[in-house]
């Protein structure tokens, strides 16, 4: 876990605290695929907010971050005070079919979620290929609409001479790549593993709503955005509607997946102007 001191201009200041989610960076990451329910990873962050002392928090997240944010809102809401999502609105729970076969039914079997269900056949491809060379086409990519892995594997389509762009730096990209290679990938995929099974076990929240201030940010060339019908439930409604709170929706013209990274001042002005109303 990382603290910074935070020092605004109109003399607010505040304590960030980050943490890597169970299974990444320097965190244990137990191979079992049950070890990384919803409940696990939410009961982690509970368990940091104890040790922290600060109840409730301002919670920022993204991506699978982003996920379980939305789990410790709806599960647990007296313990955050409002909310930044980035990249991944709330998903509600379709009773009538699984994610995972709902995304197969619609990209096929080569939908990235898809071929991450296998244990053992994504870490096999990656164990093939360099991790840095891999976090890197994968921190820039810009292609909007559905990931599909080839059949051929990784390294098929990785493009070994794409530049960085000016805000992803060589240091930084190696930082990444030496805690992956620590560790390996099987934590991350593990959350992917999950998807299923934390449709199970959310049972008794189907139709629940997300009732904490949020405020949402994406990049109009996020994946996300562009695929699963995001675009398309963020603006007819229906995520105002599970989540009523929902203050605000940015969407970042010319920005991808990792908006944190690619358009960070834009982001934190955002997170700032947001907590600043509390």
């Amino acid at each position: 876990m990382t603290t910074i001191s935070a020092d605004f201009s109109d003399q607010t200041s505040c304590l960030l605290y980050t943490s890597d989610l169970r299974g990444y960076g320097d965190t244990e990451a137990p191979a079992s695929i049950s070890s990384y329910t919803c409940f696990h990873i939410v009961g982690d962050l509970v368990a940091l907010i104890d040790l922290l002392g600060v109840d409730p928090v301002f919670l920022v997240a993204h991506d699978w971050g982003a996920i379980i944010g939305w789990y410790l809102c709806m599960f647990r809401p007296e313990r955050v005070k409002a909310y930044v999502c980035l990249s991944v609105p709330f998903w509600p729970r379709n009773p009538k079919i699984k994610p995972v076969d709902a995304m197969r039914a619609t990209y096929g079997d080569d939908y990235y979620i898809c071929r991450f269900q296998e244990a053992g056949k994504v870490e096999g491809e990656l164990a093939k290929i360099s991790t840095e060379e891999f976090l890197k086409n994968l921190l820039i990519n810009r292609t909007p609409g559905p990931p599909i892995l080839p059949k051929e594997g990784m390294s098929s389509n990785l493009n070994t001479s794409i530049p960085l762009p000016s805000w992803l730096s060589q240091e930084d990209l190696m930082y990444y790549a030496s805690k992956f290679e620590k560790t390996g990938f099987t934590g991350g995929l593990n959350y992917y593993r999950n998807m299923n099974s934390n449709w199970e076990l959310t049972a008794a929240w189907s139709g629940a709503q997300v009732k904490v201030p949020v405020k949402f940010i994406t990049g109009n060339l996020d994946a996300v955005y562009t695929s699963l019908g995001t675009k398309n439930y963020i603006e007819s409604g229906a995520f105002k509607k599970d989540v009523p709170n929902l203050e605000e929706v940015i969407v970042q013209e010319g920005v991808a997946h990792f908006n944190n990274q690619e358009a960070a001042d834009d982001v934190s002005n955002h997170i700032y102007d947001f907590i600043s109303k509390f």
